[in-house]
């Protein structure tokens, strides 16, 4: 999942990113408004973690923009008015969820997670494929019940390989939606983290390679 997190207080703002990067999310960071509209006009973000008080911009007309583009974009609301009548402002704005500040880190990921679901084609919580699983929920792998360590990164393309349910998915898209907007898109960190993925997972292979179009899971998907 992507996601871009408008905070204005960077220290606040680096906490978030980092947090949700160790969850195995890409995540990119604007400290203002305006930072938020461009980098919305140029990437493509399944939720937007939005501060309401932001210089340049308010929050409130960012959430707007994103909601008059009409994509699959959705906004959760953190900030650190908190009353009822904030609360129905915001959602009433077009955000898609709303948590004041302080929150529990948890249940930012778990608003998060169901957030990133309503933003495209329902996903189950624990994809499988042949004998291996993925538990989304608990960031667990296995394979014939064998537990299966991966990094965040690992888990990521899993990830997004296993939603894909056969399909491919090219080195391009694995980067937009594993990495963030900082990835060098001549970069070999795909290849180098599929290598790595494969040999974790073991024989038999359960990814193919297309050279020059992408990935994608092996065989019939359960």
């Amino acid at each position: 999942m992507r996601v871009l997190v408008v905070e204005d207080e960077e220290t606040l703002a680096g906490y978030i990113a980092e947090g949700l990067r160790d969850q195995a999310m890409s995540v990119d960071v604007a400290h203002d408004g305006n930072t938020a509209l461009d980098k919305l006009l140029t990437d493509s973000y399944d939720v937007v973690v939005l501060d309401r008080d932001l210089p340049g911009t308010h929050g409130d007309e960012v959430c707007r923009q994103v909601i008059d583009q009409g994509g699959r974009t959705r906004v959760l609301m953190l900030t650190a008015l908190a009353e009822v009548g904030d609360r129905v402002t915001g959602l009433r704005l077009g955000a898609d969820d709303y948590l004041g500040k302080p929150f529990d880190f948890d249940e930012l990921v778990a608003r998060l997670d169901a957030l990133g679901r309503r933003s495209q084609p329902a996903v189950p919580p624990v994809l499988r494929h042949d004998d291996i699983a993925l538990d989304s929920a608990h960031r667990q792998v296995s394979r014939d019940g064998r537990p299966i360590c991966l990094s965040n990164k690992e888990f990521g393309v899993l990830a997004v390989l296993m939603a894909a349910n056969g399909a491919i998915v090219s080195a391009e898209e694995l980067l937009r939606a594993v990495w963030d907007e900082h990835a060098d898109p001549f970069t070999n960190a795909v290849r180098v983290t599929m290598c790595r993925l494969r040999a974790k997972l073991g024989e038999p292979a359960v990814i193919d390679t297309l050279p020059g179009v992408g990935y994608r899971m092996a065989g019939p998907a359960c």
